[in-house]
């Protein structure tokens, strides 16, 4: 019997996929998990695979490696999603699609299948990993082939075939969980005119009901990579587990957005990712110290379309490995410590250092120094303004003005 290797959460499409396969292709499947810090989701889904149907089970942590190989990365680009989404959907099924290659050369697979559906950005992302590590696998994805409609359809399919599923009629949000986010979509927020409901959130608190009192927060850095908190070294998981809670606590990280997916369409979800805001904000904290003028503005450019290759699945390819380069070369001296103040969902600085801080106080200050000449202002300025003067000499000998 031919094998597929289907990418496997547990939730409600790749529940009722595992027993379309089976109908449809007369495959023998195989359930793929990849353990991204999901937590207590994980528990139940080796018995939930086989009893929906499926032969067995791989249940692969991969924590360490999406942290470090994906989120970092990411983390040290800046690479935000249209100044909001900070991509934890994005990134991690990369990742993904490289486990199920890996699964179905092991199990001699013919296919792999994932829950994605024909109106999504994850479709593009899954099979992009596929076609750059293993372009000779076949890639089913049931929601461009089924009859299968919606939702509401797909639980009837299940509740006929007694296969368990973990969201009803009234509570219909589609989830995505790891350890740097989860995301909401779905049900009333479906409509942008609706007010996103709290009764959603699972990592953090609504800002209204954070301390009265600021949370502060020192994180540690070494080359752009975050290695420690309030002077406490952590490993990457550790970290951002701890950053998770304090977060969370204090309200912060939640997005709520309108978003422009790949495939054309607008889409509009909520956001927890209360660990992952504080490094990004801490992260350029830092660069502001120790990047120069120039190297920061471009980078600047470069992370808009850094963000750009991740969310859209380009994750295997070379122009993102040659951004990595630049990346990497600008932070060599983005080291140091920041602190931070968190207070009902606001983030605000507290004070960095760094031993490559380009800071200079005495250059700087507004009281007297002696390394400073003002004078030479003049000249910079004339000749800065140069071009702007002979233009305006030129129109009004033009008679232009």
């Amino acid at each position: 019997m031919p094998k597929v290797v289907l990418a496997y959460s547990g939730g409600l499409d790749t529940s009722v996929i595992i027993a379309w396969l089976k109908e449809n292709y007369g495959y023998e499947v195989i359930a793929v998990t990849a353990d991204l810090g999901q937590g207590e989701e994980l528990a139940p889904l080796e018995e939930k695979a086989i009893q929906s149907g499926a032969s067995k089970i791989y249940i692969e942590d991969l924590r360490k490696e999406f942290v470090e190989d994906y989120i970092w990365p990411t983390l040290k680009a800046g690479a935000i999603y249209e100044g909001k989404y900070l991509l934890g959907t994005s990134f991690a099924r990369p990742l993904i699609a490289k486990k199920l290659v890996e699964i179905a050369e092991k199990e001699g697979a013919v296919a792999v299948a994932h829950g994605a559906t024909g109106k999504g950005n994850d479709q593009v992302r899954f099979e992009l990993g596929v076609k750059a590590l293993a372009p000779h696998l076949k890639v089913i994805a049931p929601w461009r082939e089924w009859d299968i409609r919606s939702r509401e359809d797909a639980i009837d399919y299940a509740e006929a075939r007694g296969i368990p599923v973990p969201v009803t009629k009234k509570s219909i949000y589609s989830r995505d969980r790891n350890i740097w986010h989860i995301s909401h979509e779905g049900g009333e927020l479906e409509s942008p005119a609706n007010a996103s409901s709290y009764d959603m959130l699972m990592l953090t608190v609504p800002p209204e009901q954070a301390p009265d009192k600021p949370t502060f927060v020192e994180i540690g850095f070494e080359q752009g990579v975050p290695v420690a908190l309030n002077g406490e070294r952590l490993d990457s998981i550790s970290l951002l587990e701890k950053l998770n809670i304090i977060g969370g606590a204090n309200g912060i990280g939640l997005v709520d957005m309108v978003e422009n997916r790949l495939v054309g369409m607008k889409s509009r979800g909520v956001y927890e990712t209360p660990g992952g805001a504080i490094l990004m904000y801490a992260h350029h904290e830092l660069e502001l110290l120790t990047l120069d003028r120039a190297t920061l503005h471009y980078k600047e450019q470069i992370a808009l379309r850094y963000a750009e290759l991740v969310y859209d699945g380009v994750w295997f390819a070379p122009l993102r490995e040659a951004l990595d380069a630049f990346v990497n070369n600008t932070q060599r001296t983005v080291t140091g410590t920041v602190k931070l103040k968190l207070y009902k969902g606001n983030i605000m600085p507290a004070g960095s250092t760094s031993p490559y801080s380009l800071y200079d106080e005495e250059l700087s200050t507004f009281g007297r120094d002696e390394v400073y000449n003002q004078a030479d202002a003049e000249g910079f300025i004339n000749l800065f303004g140069l071009p702007l003067k002979v233009r305006a000499l030129m129109e009004k000998k033009s008679g232009l003005k």
